[in-house]
C-alpha cells in the first residue's frame, strides 16, 4: 500500500487524538467554524457570480474569437504557437474552458508535438487571474487594478518564457 494514501487519514486521526488528551469538544468547534464560513461565502458569491457569467459571456459572445484572430499575429512574432491563442486568452478568466481547450489542442495535434507542449506549458504556467482575484479581494477595499495586471503580465510571460523553452528543449 502507498504511504501517501494513509498519510491524510492518519493526519485527521492524529488530530482527532490530540484533541481528545486536550478534552476540547470536536463536534462544538466544528459548528463554531462552520458558522463563521456563512459570512465568508456570502460575501464572495457575488463576486465569483460575476466573473463566472463574465467568462462566460467573454466566450458565448464571440469576442474570444475576435480578439485571438487580432492578437494571433502577435503572438506568433513572440513564438506562441497561434493555434494555442484561444488557450492563453481564456485561461485568465476560466480554468474549465481552459481545460476543454487544452483537450481539444491535445486531440488535434497530440501532446507530444510541439503545439501539444506549448499547450501544456501555457496551461500550467497560467492562472485563472480573475477568479482567484475575485475570492482573494472580494470584501477588500484596495484597488484591483494593479494586482490583476502584474499577474496577466506574469502569466503571459510565463507563456511566451514556456513556448521558447519547448522550442529550444
Amino acid at each position: 500500500m502507498n504511504f501517501v494514501a494513509l498519510l491524510i487519514p492518519a493526519l485527521f486521526l492524529g488530530l482527532f487524538a490530540f484533541a481528545l488528551v486536550k478534552k476540547v469538544k470536536l463536534y462544538d468547534c466544528f459548528t463554531e467554524g462552520a458558522k463563521e464560513a456563512v459570512p465568508l461565502i456570502l460575501s464572495v458569491f457575488p463576486y465569483l457570480a460575476a466573473m463566472l457569467i463574465l467568462s462566460e459571456l467573454f466566450s458565448a459572445s464571440g469576442l474570444a474569437d475576435m480578439l485571438t484572430g487580432f492578437l494571433s499575429p502577435c503572438f506568433e512574432f513572440l513564438g506562441i504557437p497561434p493555434e494555442i491563442a484561444p488557450l492563453v486568452l481564456v485561461k485568465p478568466f476560466s480554468g474549465s474552458g481552459s481545460t476543454a481547450l487544452l483537450s481539444e489542442l491535445f486531440a488535434a495535434y497530440g501532446p507530444d508535438s510541439y503545439i501539444g507542449r506549448c499547450a501544456a506549458v501555457a496551461y500550467g504556467s497560467g492562472e485563472t487571474v480573475f477568479y482567484i482575484s475575485a475570492v482573494y479581494f472580494a470584501g477588500s477595499k484596495k484597488k484591483l487594478a494593479r494586482p490583476i495586471a502584474v499577474s496577466l503580465v506574469a502569466n503571459f510571460l510565463g507563456v511566451v518564457l514556456g513556448c521558447l523553452l519547448c522550442r529550444v528543449l
